[in-house]
């Protein structure tokens, strides 16, 4: 992983769970040759068939774990926010596997890696990490099952609408380029910019330049419907 150190300083690993709550000889195991690395928005942190070198930690921003078709067609497998780890890093760590997929900053990032040997360590001799393992590992499964349903339940019109209604802020703006979009969901920027069209026309969202605006919550929560037709158009699309 590159990239340069975050110039207001990281947060520390050490104010997340479990490693506040370590004993002084994990705290000290801990201290041994982990490393902060601040990541730009967009940048490249690990690469498909690329060897890990540790225990990926998210202390600040958003990663994004993603795959590529042999089509060139993105599609977000999971996000890490702060104080979660990348599950599939720890069984690249665990198993001396390459990893199978791609990370991405979703936003400026910093990153705490903890060297392989130092969390495996961890792991054995402190209940506390075991838990944050086995806790993260049930939370990737449940997020990969969710977009599995995503993928084989509905069509893409459903998907984006979906998307945009459990990532936007509480003001009901979902700041993200169509592109960005497309990957989420794995499809094109050209499927995306025809539904958003369908959406505006519906008068369920407003867009502007990178940046989605809710006008019909409602709305647009009865889009999910798999009944549910555009209704400008009145037909499916997607």
């Amino acid at each position: 992983m590159t990239g340069a150190r975050s110039p207001a300083g990281p947060v520390r690993l050490e104010s997340f769970e479990p490693f506040a709550s370590l004993g002084q000889q994990g705290r000290t195991l801990l201290s041994q040759g982990q490393a902060h690395r601040f990541t730009r928005a967009a940048e490249a942190i690990v690469h498909k068939g690329q060897p890990v070198s540790g225990a990926y930690v998210v202390l600040e921003g958003r990663l994004r774990v993603f795959t590529i078709s042999p089509t060139g067609v993105e599609a977000t497998l999971y996000t890490l926010a702060p104080g979660e780890t990348c599950v599939l890093a720890l069984n690249c760590v665990f198993n001396d596997l390459l990893y199978p997929a791609w990370v991405q900053a979703e936003v400026p990032s910093t990153v705490c890696v903890i060297p392989g040997p130092v969390y495996r360590r961890l792991f054995e001799t402190e209940g506390a990490v075991r838990d944050f393992t086995v806790r993260n590992l049930a939370t990737l499964v449940y997020r990969l099952m969710s977009e599995l349903e995503q993928v084989h339940g509905r069509h893409h019109r459903q998907r984006l609408v979906h998307f945009i209604l459990h990532h936007a802020s509480s003001q009901g703006v979902l700041r993200m380029t169509q592109q960005q979009l497309a990957g989420h969901i794995g499809t094109t920027r050209e499927v995306v910019a025809r539904l958003m069209q369908e959406l505006v026309a519906d008068r369920l969202v407003r867009t502007a330049r990178g940046e989605i605006a809710i006008t019909d919550l409602f709305g647009l929560k009865r889009a999910l419907d798999p009944l549910a037709t555009p209704r400008a158009r009145g037909r499916r699309r997607g």
